[in-house]
């Protein structure tokens, strides 16, 4: 188990590395808004396409075939030029298996700098576009600065919101309610 969380603290390091540097690369081309929009597309992309990253880091493809690959699929994307460097990097680095982490780590010194919260909110089922507007009015109020809401569809909550940002959590679920309830209960007798 130790080995296996020193590789994973090893791999963290490394994608925060990469992501601090593509960050400041961007900073000092003042490309930061075009590769955040490029980390979001990127983000979707995996998503979408579990394989995408597998293929990537698979160490049979040699380098130069990923960077012509990359450089083929960049304009359908609409990649700015710092980003696919910084793929080209990945690359040559042989560090797609941090990609995930990467764009997460990029995702996160940005909301950093720029002020803004990064907040999970899980429900029975998705809000209307008039619920989230709401929430996150209520939310930047609350917080005071801007928010973005990740959101996270978990029936087992039986009902209301689990909102989490920092090291704060709002527990308004009824299953949440009930597992209180069971405690008060519990101590009771």
């Amino acid at each position: 188990k130790r080995i296996r969380k020193l590789k994973k603290d090893s791999k963290t390091k490394i994608a925060s590395t990469y992501a601090l540097a593509l960050y400041e690369g961007a900073e000092q081309r003042r490309a930061v808004e075009a590769v955040v929009k490029d980390v979001e597309t990127l983000t979707a992309l995996l998503r979408e396409d579990k394989n995408f990253v597998a293929y990537l880091a698979n160490p049979l493809w040699d380098a130069a075939a990923k960077k012509s690959a990359l450089k083929s699929i960049a304009p359908k994307l609409k990649l700015s030029s710092e980003t696919l460097n910084c793929l080209d990097i990945l690359a040559d680095n042989g560090r797609f298996g941090e990609l995930v982490l990467i764009l997460d780590g990029f995702r996160k010194i940005y909301y950093q700098k720029h002020g803004i919260e990064e907040v999970e909110v899980a429900s029975v089922k998705a809000l209307s576009p008039a619920q989230d507007k709401k929430l996150k009015a209520e939310l930047e109020k609350l917080l005071q600065k801007k928010v973005v809401v990740n959101y996270l569809i978990m029936p087992e909550l039986l009902g209301g919101l689990r909102i989490k940002y920092g090291s704060s959590m709002i527990d308004d679920t009824l299953a949440g309610k009930l597992n209180r309830l069971e405690l008060v209960m519990k101590g009771g007798r």
